[in-house]
Parts: structure tokens; C-alpha cells; sequence
């Protein structure tokens, strides 16, 4: 797959590759563009794309070296695969019969506005085109402009091809000699600026195509985001064409070269990221040390007996009425509440790919076990949005049985390592824990989670759940996050035959791009994913539905339920002045680069700029997340937060944690206005400072201005204050009912006002918890199954 099938070179640095892409070959529409991933360490790329071929199912696309990505790309032969191939991407060009267009093509940017001229010439316009380079040889593929052109004017630096003269001096003897009713350009941002000044000098409109910088290219990150008739676009969403009269040029130009530094740099880590370069030595020193315990216990679990802990009263049939008389309940709450054993947070502060929580050992699972008071009518499980049955799994460790433990964990959720290290148990399941009416702790339910999901996977003896046979119905699900991965383990555990699509180029969502390793590694996420594949689950990445197929496409091809869990990836910013300065980065971004793209590893692709003196707006867990992930990679950190400590959102041990490991807070305090320096780059943030009124609609209390500002240096901002659901999958379906900010709206049973389309998770709620959508899905997937049931 994504194999090159031909490889042609225009220049000394320009190459024209034919590649294999049959799904984005058949979808793709004039101005749309890809995104490319060279090899497992590369970043992904936009390129734009010049050709498509539906019958062959290749597209073409023209480069030019001129970093190590494009360079790399550049070097391949005929023969070799591209890792990934994402896309078509962007809005295509809007195509109609506008008159007389002059289409002007600088340099690549000629191959870029190929088959736009091409779509208006089908359209009925008189097409004069105007293609510009340096020399000769960057003037390329003029038979093929020339095919769909009325007329094609050649203008060239240095004289050597045409004209002599830059691209406008040709586009304006046109507009002096006849009538124009439009122009489009595409090439250098240099080249567009004036040539859209040129045509506004005229009264002509003017469209050009930006080509921006991104790393996920579905507006999920917003780098990509610019100034556009004074509001923020998205590039990648928005675009890529836009009104020239409207663009900040001045904007864009600084935001193109955000990594300039860093490209022409021989090691483009040289600052702050030799915490990576030593990520191997510190953290064997960490297992020698402080992590030493973990890694011991983990091998005894491995080799020990898996019944060893199960005594021989234990495995009788009564054992649940042995176990309730062994303790009396007074004894039981006499119990200490167990603490998680951690990483020191000084050395822990150094390395961002170790686990900061150690986990527990069999002993003090089955010590905190004790504490359980095996309720007969446990309100923990009506606490657990995927309905888990909790005194089952820890009574069951308490007797020394973990792997049965593990096998009742399975039963009800796809994800118990995962749920049982990021999921908000003392607002769920814990929050509903009887001790509490007792002054006591709760059951830490969530730690034992943990550690029955970690013994069974490090016992060697994994169970999987049982499966019906097949029904032979196939159903389609639309993310990998949790929401997607619990619909999708519920429905094959169903009999169904179940299809992810994914649109980056990992599995797991959130779980792989947002949350970081040191809080949830990633291959805890990648065994709970083999576990779904071993049982049926099929995979799909490098595909978005209603981009590179639509739900049309998928009911052709026999899917007959639809359940889309594709999350609120699209970053909120506060829409204040000097936002889009260099370095302003969402913690989509932020993450997204240094946790799916690696971005901190020195022998990676993805660049990342390392902050000194960072400033991370927010008080959810992400904005914990992020500021944590900076002090990792060596930064000053400061938390700033509107509200005081006591109504942030985060989990309570994120924000434990943070300030264990020296993050700053600053609390009470909100971003008016950032200030940059002469190249645009952030270097303050002015404050305002806040107090408390009366608590608003989230019960917390509402942050009001004083009338007094701050001023706080920095060189480095994550803003982290929330996120919308991205709108590529609603705004797709026709017909499809949305509510605030695109949600998709639902009834009780998860159902969209499409027949046979469920959702659930973030696309549903606008943005929950890992749990609360893994509980969107299970109530999806048990109403899509009665339905198509009922109807075989």
C-alpha cells in the first residue's frame, strides 16, 4: 500500500512521484491536499495534490526538498512505501463558471493549481494561466496546464523561459488588456501576497492556497490557524483557499517560519532535548532505583504460580461466605486505605516515559481488598458508567483468585488497564463507596483495577472474553478512542463483524495522541487493542470517514449500523490579541507532537520548539497533562488558572502530582493580551486578576475581573482550556441533527436522528472523561444490537 509507482525529476531539488492510494485517488476533489508520513520517525506533511488517477488509484504530487521530511521523501525509488497517506484533506475549490480567470502558478505551486484550472476549464471559464520560477527549469509541467488553458503566459527571473519578470508582471498585462473576472494564485507566500495586492489594485477577486504549517491536518491540533479577515481559521479545515484580501500575510509569514531555526540546524535538538538524548540511561537508572519495586513485583507475577496467592478454602464454592465472615465490617473499615507506591518526583520530573504510579503490590492489592464490605446492594457499580461489578472483581482479590479478578473486569469493559490509571474514580464509582458515610476513605477501586488488569497481562495467561458466533452483520465504528474501542469490544463480543476507522496513523485516539506515557504508557493501550483484534476486532487507519469515504460508501459495502465516536478534537482558544504568536500552541498540539509524533526523541522527524519559561492555561487534567510534560522536558512551568486550586477540574492526584514535581500555580489569574518580539514570537502574557463571585451553571464559582493586570515573561504558551467536537464526520451526513457547538445530538439509546448512525463520547457530550464514553458506547452498542437483531 502507498507504494510508488513512478518517480520523474523536474529540478536539482524537485521530484514528481506517482504513489498508490486507491480510497483518496477515487474521493478527492480539485484543491483538496494529503498528508504524508515518509516512515514510522517522520512528521506528517501537507502536500498538495497535482494529479489523480481513480481508475489506476494513484495520486501524484510534486516536492521540493527543502527540509529533512520533504528530503527524505525526495530520496525514495520506485518500488518503495510511504508509511501513511492521509487524506483528501481541506475544502475543495469551489468550482463554477465565473467568466475569465487568470490562474497564476508559481514554482511547485503550478502542480498545486493543476487541477483546479483544470475543474474551471470543464466549468466553461476561459482559463489564462501564468506560471512562474526562478529559471527555466522550476517553470514545470507546462504541457499539462497547457491542455486546459486558453492561453499560458511563462515568466522567469532570470529570462532563461518566456518572459523575463516576476509572476505579477505577467497576471497584469493580462488585467490591462481585457476584462478579469477573477484570479487565483498559488506558490510562495511572497508570490500570493502580490499577487492578490495586484488584483485588489484592479477591483478583481482573488483567491489563494495556503499551505501552512500542521501535524494532524484534520483540525485537531491547530497549528495551522491564521488570521483571516480578522478571526482565526483553520487552515487545514477552513481552507486551504481563502479570500487574499483577507489573509494577515504579515502573520503568516512569521508562523511559516516557526521551526526555521530548527530545520537549518545540524542537530535540531540541541537545546533542552538531550533529556532525551540520555531518555535511555535515566530511565534503566530509574528501574535500578526508584523503580525497582515495580519491575520486581511484575517478575513475580510472571513467574509465580497464578493460583499461588488462592488458598484452599479459598477455591471452594463458598468461598464468597467464607470471605464475609473472616472480617467482621468494623475490622474491615479499621483498614488503612492503601497508597500508591510512586517514582520519586524529583527523578520523575526528568523522564517522561516512565510511570509515575508503580502500582501495587499482591499483598497490598488484597490488604485494600479487605476494606470492600461486599455490599448487597453495591452503589459503587451503579457509580460505573460501564456498569462494572465491582465487589465481584475485589472480592475475588481479596481470596487471591486475580485472574478470575481480571476476568469479571473484562466482561463489562474493553479497557481495564487503561480505565483503572486515567479514569476519575473518586468522582464515579469511589465517589458512591459506602465508607464515605462512614468517615472512612473509599475502596480504592481504581488501583485495584489496575492491578488486576496488570497481573493478567504480565501472568502470561490472558482470557479472552467470551464471543457468540458470528450473525454475519457488519458494523462500522468511526474513531478508535474509548468510545469507539468499547462500542467496538461489546459488538464483536455480540457476534458482529466490526470494522474501526481510524484517521490518524495510530490506534487509540486520545489514549495514543493526549495523554502522556509517564500517566498511561502506550503499551498498556497497545495490549488492550490486541486483545479487541484477538477477539475479531478489525482496524482501519489513515482514514476519515467523510473524507476519504463517506457513510454513503460504507452502507454500500454492507455495513448496516454506524457508530461514530470521533471525539472533540477541535482545540478551543480564548480568541484574545497576539493568540496566533509564535509558540502559542493548544495542548492538542503541544501533546500531539511529543506523544503520538515523539517529538522530544532527537532521532525523530516532528520538530518541537522547547520552551524555557512556559505558561499553561487551564485547570483540567490536559492542562496537568501539559504542564507536566513541559517540566519534563526541562522548562520553568507555571500553571495559569481563572479560578482558585479548589475549582479546578483535574483529578485531585494530577494536581498532587504536578506541584509534587515543581509545576508553579497561579491561580486566579487569566490571559487578557500575549506580546511578541520582532519575529513574532511570544514573550509575555498580561494577566488579568481575578476573583471569585457566585457560583455559575458548573456549581463552581464564577471568576470576575478586578481591574487589575499582570505582566508575566515567557517563551512558551499551551493554552488548554477545552475542546469542541471537529466537525469533519457531522457536517458530513446529511440530514444529520446537531446541537451546541456540532455535537451530534442523541436519544437514550445513543441514537442520531439517522437511522441506524449511534454516537457517543466527546462527539456526543463536547468533551467527558474516558469512562463516561466507554458507558456512551456499551449503551450504543446494546441498542444497535437489538436493533439489527431484531430486524434479521
Amino acid at each position: 500500500m502507498n507504494k510508488i509507482i513512478h518517480k520523474q525529476q523536474f529540478s536539482e531539488k524537485v521530484f514528481c512521484l506517482e504513489v498508490e492510494a486507491p480510497l483518496i485517488a477515487r474521493s478527492c476533489r480539485p484543491g483538496n491536499f494529503i498528508i504524508v508520513r515518509v516512515d514510522k520517525k517522520s512528521e506528517r506533511v501537507p502536500y498538495t495534490i497535482a494529479k489523480s488517477d481513480p481508475v489506476k488509484g494513484t495520486l501524484t504530487m510534486v516536492i521540493q526538498e527543502v527540509g529533512r521530511s520533504s528530503t527524505k521523501l525526495c530520496q525514495l525509488n520506485v518500488g518503495d512505501e510511504l508509511a501513511d497517506i492521509v487524506g483528501p484533506l481541506g475544502t475543495p475549490s469551489h468550482i463554477e463558471n465565473y467568466g475569465t480567470i487568470v490562474c497564476a502558478g508559481g514554482g511547485i505551486g503550478i502542480a498545486a493549481i493543476l487541477p483546479i484550472l483544470t475543474a474551471l476549464k470543464q466549468a466553461g471559464n476561459r482559463v489564462i494561466s501564468v506560471l512562474a520560477g526562478r529559471t527555466k527549469e522550476l517553470v514545470i509541467m507546462v504541457d499539462d496546464v497547457k491542455k486546459y488553458s486558453d492561453e499560458v503566459i511563462i515568466m522567469t527571473d532570470d529570462g532563461s523561459y518566456g518572459e523575463k519578470g516576476v509572476i505579477t508582471v505577467g497576471v497584469e498585462k493580462v488585467i490591462q488588456r481585457e476584462h478579469v473576472d477573477k484570479v487565483l494564485a498559488i506558490g510562495p507566500p511572497i508570490m500570493m501576497k502580490f499577487t492578490s495586492l495586484l488584483a485588489k489594485k484592479y477591483g478583481i477577486p482573488n483567491d489563494v492556497s495556503l499551505n501552512t504549517i500542521m501535524v494532524d491536518g484534520t483540525g485537531m491540533c491547530g497549528a495551522c490557524r491564521l488570521t483571516i479577515g480578522g478571526k482565526t481559521r483553520f487552515v487545514c479545515i477552513d481552507g486551504p483557499e481563502f479570500n487574499g484580501d483577507l489573509v494577515d500575510w504579515d502573520e503568516m509569514f512569521k508562523r511559516m517560519g516557526t521551526f526555521k531555526e530548527i530545520e537549518t540546524s545540524p542537530n535540531p535538538s540541541e537545546e533542552g532535548e538531550c533529556l532525551a538524548e540520555n531518555k535511555q540511561e535515566k530511565e534503566g537508572q530509574g528501574k535500578a532505583g526508584a523503580g525497582c519495586n515495580a519491575e520486581k513485583d511484575a517478575t513475580s507475577r510472571q513467574e509465580g504460580n497464578t493460583t499461588g496467592h488462592l488458598s484452599e478454602e479459598m477455591q471452594g464454592d463458598d468461598w464468597r461466605t467464607v470471605l464475609r465472615k473472616a472480617l467482621k465490617p468494623k475490622e474491615r473499615i479499621a483498614i488503612e486505605r492503601v497508597k500508591m507506591p510512586e517514582l520519586d518526583p524529583e527523578y520523575r520530573a526528568k523522564t517522561r516515559l516512565e510511570e509515575v504510579n508503580i502500582g501495587l503490590t499482591p499483598e497490598m492489592a488484597m490488604q485494600e481488598a479487605k476494606r470492600c464490605l461486599d455490599c448487597p446492594k453495591p452503589s459503587c457499580v451503579e457509580g460505573c458508567p460501564v456498569n462494572i461489578q465491582i465487589p465481584d472483581f475485589i472480592k475475588n482479590i481479596e481470596r487471591g483468585n486475580f485472574l478470575e479478578a481480571a476476568k469479571i473486569l473484562k466482561e463489562t469493559s474493553a479497557l481495564p488497564a487503561v480505565c483503572g490509571r486515567v479514569c476519575p474514580q473518586e468522582k464515579q464509582c469511589e465517589s458512591r463507596c459506602v465508607h464515605l458515610k462512614m468517615n472512612s476513605p473509599a475502596v480504592a477501586i481504581g488501583y485495584l483495577e489496575r492491578f488486576a488488569a496488570d497481573y493478567e497481562r504480565e501472568s502470561g495467561h490472558m482470557a479472552l472474553p467470551d464471543v457468540a458466533p458470528s450473525n454475519g452483520i457488519k458494523v462500522a465504528v468511526i474513531g478508535s478512542g474509548p468510545a469507539g474501542l468499547s462500542f467496538a469490544g461489546d459488538m464483536a463480543k455480540r457476534g458482529f463483524e466490526v470494522y474501526v476507522f481510524e484517521a490518524l496513523h495510530e490506534i487509540g485516539g486520545v489514549l495514543k495522541y493526549g495523554i502522556p506515557e509517564f500517566r498511561l504508557p502506550n503499551k498498556i493501550v497497545d495490549v488492550e487493542i490486541d486483545n479487541l483484534r484477538r477477539i475479531g476486532v478489525h482496524f482501519q487507519t489513515d482514514t476519515i470517514v467523510g473524507k476519504t469515504i463517506s457513510i454513503e460508501d460504507l452502507k454500500e459495502k454492507g455495513f448496516k449500523g454506524i457508530f461514530v465516536g470521533s471525539g472533540a478534537g477541535l482545540p478551543n482558544f480564548m480568541g484574545i490579541p497576539g493568540e496566533n504568536a509564535i509558540n502559542i500552541l493548544s495542548s492538542n498540539e503541544y501533546l500531539t507532537r511529543v506523544n503520538l509524533m515523539d517529538a522530544a526523541n532527537p532521532e525523530t522527524d516532528t520538530p518541537i520548539i522547547m520552551g524555557k519559561k512556559v505558561l499553561v492555561i487551564g485547570g483540567g487534567n490536559t492542562a496537568m497533562d501539559s504542564c507536566r510534560t513541559a517540566k519534563r522536558l526541562g522548562a520553568d512551568v507555571t500553571l495559569v488558572y481563572r479560578r482558585s486550586e479548589a475549582e479546578m477540574p483535574a483529578r485531585l492526584e494530577e494536581v498532587k502530582h504536578a506541584k509534587e514535581e515543581g509545576i508553579n500555580f497561579l491561580t486566579l489569574h487569566n490571559p487578557q493580551e500575549y506580546k511578541a518580539d520582532e519575529k513574532g514570537r511570544v514573550c509575555a502574557a498580561v494577566l488579568d486578576v481575578m476573583k471569585l463571585g457566585e457560583p455559575d451553571a458548573s456549581g463552581r464559582r464564577r471568576p470576575e475581573l478586578t481591574g487589575e493586570t499582570i505582566t508575566v515573561d515567557c517563551d512558551q504558551v499551551i493554552v488548554a482550556v477545552g475542546v469542541s467536537p471537529n466537525p469533519l464526520v457531522p457536517k458530513s451526513v446529511k440530514g444529520l441533527e446537531l446541537g451546541r457547538k456540532d455535537t451530534i445530538v442523541v436519544n437514550e439509546q445513543m441514537q442520531s436522528s439517522q437511522p441506524g448512525i449511534f454516537a457517543g463520547g466527546d462527539i456526543v457530550r463536547g468533551g467527558a472523561t474516558v469512562i463516561l464514553a466507554m458507558g456512551d458506547g456499551r449503551r450504543a452498542a446494546e441498542s444497535m444490537a437489538n436493533q439489527l437483531l431484531s430486524k434479521k
